[in-house]
């Protein structure tokens, strides 16, 4: 069994922003086993911590960003890298700023930093995930696959084609994730950009703090003012922001992901879609079902009954900060006698009812909270979006915007597949449940 890991002492990373050129500071210290890889905004009012999960990743162009509620880091992929390569499961990640600094546009310093903090093991056995379905995602030209595999640990091939590109044209790379070849054969891979997109980065405010010394910009002769430290060093790097963007499974890989062309957005997809295959696993070895909170759970928190209980299970928490949750539409719903005979159609009004339900779940899971209900005050920027019908399955999700000691504010939307059925911003006081 292999043992979980961390550092010994706290190291620094300092510099500008890849898009933003603003400085920051990030300051890595040891963290205890299970406790994961946490980021720590410490330039807000109150510190924000974000888990370095695919639950907590935010919608950004050519990056990957985790937020919580309103806070963002940007720019994590250069870093979890190094961090997965070294084999490390629990670390605190501090960092004064909105985007991780970005020494040489590579994950070199980042590994650097942390080889000299020293990598120490931990009384723990490692989390682990091993692919044993195959995962096929595409996107136009793009395409990415998550694979089974005999070989140990995880194997990355990746495809890059621009072959219409002189400077670059067509490079396919092989690599075995370890942390003795990770700094020779892959960290030192520089972010790179065409000539054209670089020029449409800088008007529009982005990168404008560096010149084609700093990064790759590469024309059809290849890189402008500057040489590659490898012949397919752009293969290398996208290998390097894949790895990074896998981090966010949360536990090691076991398996192959075979790539052509793909970018953050398919990479962030294939982590969400291996991050929920494990939370299931680990749910059904732990409980028996996949549910985080099964209905006797459920009932024992919420005061409401048939025919008003309208959650059926919850299948993740992340502590006091996101729930999902399901409820099952099926025709016997009391509802549908009346709304609509002939056309059943879930009243939206009941929709909004599991969200705030769900949210009063989440707002649960604190201790000081227990013996409390959550209360509506306010419902804003409701939107009721497609028709709910029976044979639907709702996934219910809340995310804190907002929790003090008395009040709470979240964020909540039903989906039916990949489509939003409803979406509301939802505030609750939490009162003593006798006092109700």
């Amino acid at each position: 069994m292999k043992l979980q890991k961390t550092i010994k002492s706290e190291c620094k990373v300092v510099g500008k922003g890849l898009f933003s050129g603003k400085e920051a500071k990030v300051v890595f210290r040891p963290a205890p086993p299970d406790s994961g890889i946490v980021f720590v905004r410490t330039d807000v009012p109150e510190p924000v911590r974000i888990n370095a999960v695919a639950a907590n990743v935010g919608e950004r162009s050519r990056r990957t960003t985790i937020r919580r509620g309103a806070v963002s880091i940007e720019t994590v992929e250069h870093c979890l890298a190094a961090v997965s390569a070294l084999e490390i499961d629990n670390l605190t990640i501090e960092i004064e700023g909105a985007e991780l600094p970005a020494p040489d546009c590579s994950s070199a310093e980042f590994l650097k930093a942390l080889k000299r903090a020293a990598v120490v093991e931990q009384p723990a056995g490692r989390r682990e995930f091993t692919i044993t379905e195959p995962i096929s995602i595409t996107s136009g030209d793009a395409s990415i696959y998550a694979l089974p595999y005999d070989g140990d640990g995880l194997t990355i091939t990746y495809d890059l084609d621009y072959g219409g590109h002189t400077g670059i044209g067509r490079q396919i790379y092989t690599y075995r994730l370890a942390p003795d070849t990770f700094e020779r054969q892959l960290a030192p891979a520089r972010t790179f950009l065409l000539e054209a997109e670089a020029k449409q980065f800088r008007a529009r405010g982005m990168g404008t703090h560096l010149s084609p010394r700093d990064i790759l910009v590469i024309d059809s002769d290849g890189p402008i003012k500057n040489t590659y430290r490898f012949p397919n060093e752009c293969v290398r790097h996208k290998i390097v922001d894949l790895i990074g963007d896998l981090a966010l499974v949360g536990r090691a890989l076991r398996g192959r992901v075979v790539a052509y062309r793909s970018g953050h957005s398919l990479n962030q997809e294939l982590a969400r879609r291996l991050y929920d295959a494990a939370q299931q696993q680990e749910r059904i070895q732990k409980y028996g079902t996949d549910a985080v909170l099964d209905i006797r759970r459920i009932q024992k928190i919420l005061p409401h009954r048939y025919p008003f209980l309208l959650v059926d299970k919850v299948i993740e928490i992340d502590g006091d900060a996101r729930i999902k949750a399901i409820k099952n539409v099926t025709f016997n719903e009391q509802f549908f006698q009346g709304h609509f005979p002939g056309t059943p159609i879930m009243p939206g009004v009941l929709i909004v009812e599991a969200m705030a339900q769900v949210s009063g779940l989440l707002f649960a899971q604190r201790l000081e909270h227990t013996g409390k209900l959550a209360v509506l005050l306010s419902m804003d920027d409701v939107k009721l979006r497609k028709a709910v019908v029976p044979g639907d399955q709702l996934i219910l999700t809340a995310e804190t915007v907002r929790l003090r000691k008395r009040t709470a504010h979240c964020k909540c939307r039903a989906l039916v597949g990949e489509a939003v059925a409803a979406e509301a911003e939802i505030r609750f006081m939490l009162v003593d449940d006798e006092k109700v």
